[in-house]
């Protein structure tokens, strides 16, 4: 009988031995689910931010130019020209903003 109700413990602690190990994997999952959820959406913005531009439909969805494109910006930053990265970049960010006000302005 002492026997039985010890297997019963057993079994038991056992159970809650796993249900605490499953629990912890399924938040270490959660974490890291969300962090890949956080890089999926903001590759996707970045992606609608590429068609925003029109360079999609300029480029004939065309991955391979829109690749050397970014190089060719990527090259800009690193510096080698008459114009200064911060040149570019406050360029580039008054452009967007303007285009984003755009945006605003028609909707």
């Amino acid at each position: 009988m002492e026997l039985l109700a010890l297997e019963r413990r057993i079994r038991k602690q056992t159970a809650l031995i796993h249900r605490h190990q499953a629990r912890k994997a399924r938040t270490d999952m959660r974490d890291w689910a969300k962090a890949r959820r956080e890089r999926t959406h903001h590759l996707i913005e970045l992606g609608g931010l590429v068609q925003k531009a029109g360079l999609v439909d300029l480029t004939d969805d065309d991955r391979a130019t829109l690749l050397g494109a970014f190089l060719d910006i990527a090259g800009q930053l690193q510096g080698g020209n008459e114009t200064t990265p911060d040149d570019l970049k406050t360029r580039w960010r008054r452009a967007g903003l303007h285009a984003f006000d755009r945006d605003r302005e028609h909707d």
